[in-house]
């Protein structure tokens, strides 16, 4: 574990000094620094003054109570993605429920059992170092998603579109943090190979010849190579390279079958369909989302994951229901993941 200010720093936010006192030992044996203040004002003041990697953050704090700080943390800019993990004395689910929907990230309970709580905060803060990054990286992903919807402009706003719908699917799922958040890059860069075939190809109206259609089968290879100097790259650039395979194996490049597809790729190479559907083409015109529906219906365990598109069909219907535009939610949920 690095020495001095390079090791991470944990505020710990703790009214009872003998438990202030165990935590900083415990803490400072792992090779963190640490501090503790005595109240929720103190609380707010110091995550905001003195920048910590982590809090430890006890819900029945006087002055103002943890649940308070944490949402209080979670509506400003500057400490919203701010590790939190809660304690409490309280044994009760629906504390542990107030507190994540306050915004904490992790729950522990008094009494500590110490190997618990060291391997939520390594938790925590190793999942908050691979966010970091990921958002570290959104800059560049944005500004190559929107240079490839500049040269394919047929299809603006289809990446932003296909990031949300795969967000939605991703969660419906269960995949993890850091699994949504590679699925939202590999979305949104997809297609960026495109960036390599010529634009009669990419627009013309007609059938594309058996030559056009070999070059255009070049883009997710293209897509990989230019993806991969990326931070976090072997997170996303296995869904640009794999989200044109097919279930039954005879998509491209490397006529994948069935579960030897991506996972993040199988989503957005139905998604991408789907979307593909319910909009314009040079060489055709869009159709209607009910037709989409039965399309990926009839492809199921041939063109696609049967499971995902069950998912993917039920997540459609639901928010058709509901009066939502599908995907919508989808989009809002990449807001957060990004």
């Amino acid at each position: 574990m690095p020495l001095g200010l390079d090791r991470e720093l944990v505020l710990i936010a703790e009214d009872d000094l003998a438990n202030q006192a165990l935590l900083a030992r415990l803490l400072e044996r792992a090779g963190y620094r640490s501090f503790a203040v005595g109240d929720g004002r103190e609380a707010l003041h110091a995550a905001m003054e003195e920048h910590p990697d982590l809090i430890l953050l006890d819900i029945g704090l006087p002055a103002m109570n943890g649940l308070d700080v944490c949402r209080r943390l979670r509506a400003d800019p500057r400490t919203v993605a701010l590790p939190i993990i809660l304690v409490t004395g309280q044994t009760e689910s629906r504390h542990v429920v107030a507190g994540l929907d306050a915004g904490a990230d992790d729950f522990v309970r008094k009494p500590y059992d110490e190997a618990e709580l060291m391997a939520r905060v390594r938790s925590v803060l190793r999942l908050a170092r691979v966010t970091a990054e990921m958002v570290g990286a959104h800059g560049v992903i944005a500004a190559l998603a929107n240079a490839v919807e500049a040269k394919d402009a047929p299809t603006e706003l289809h990446c932003q579109r296909l990031a949300g719908f795969a967000h939605q699917l991703g969660m419906r799922a269960g995949l993890e943090p850091q699994d949504l958040k590679g699925l939202v890059f590999g979305a949104l860069l997809h297609d960026i190979g495109k960036i390599g075939v010529s634009d009669t190809i990419l627009t013309k109206a007609g059938p594309l010849t058996a030559l056009e259609w070999d070059a255009m089968r070049q883009h997710p290879i293209i897509g990989e190579r230019i993806a991969e100097p990326l931070a976090s790259a072997s997170r996303f650039a296995p869904i640009i390279r794999s989200h044109h395979e097919r279930w039954d194996g005879q998509g491209y490049p490397d006529r994948l079958q069935g579960e030897q597809i991506p996972f993040g790729a199988r989503i957005v190479g139905l998604v991408d369909a789907y979307d593909a559907i319910i909009h314009d083409r040079p060489y055709r015109a869009a159709r209607t989302v009910g037709a989409a529906l039965e399309e990926i219906r009839r492809l199921a365990g041939v063109q696609f994951d049967p499971e995902l598109a069950r998912l993917f069909v039920e997540i459609v219907e639901r928010d058709r229901e509901e009066g939502r535009v599908p995907g919508i939610r989808g989009l809002e949920a990449l807001r957060a993941a990004v």
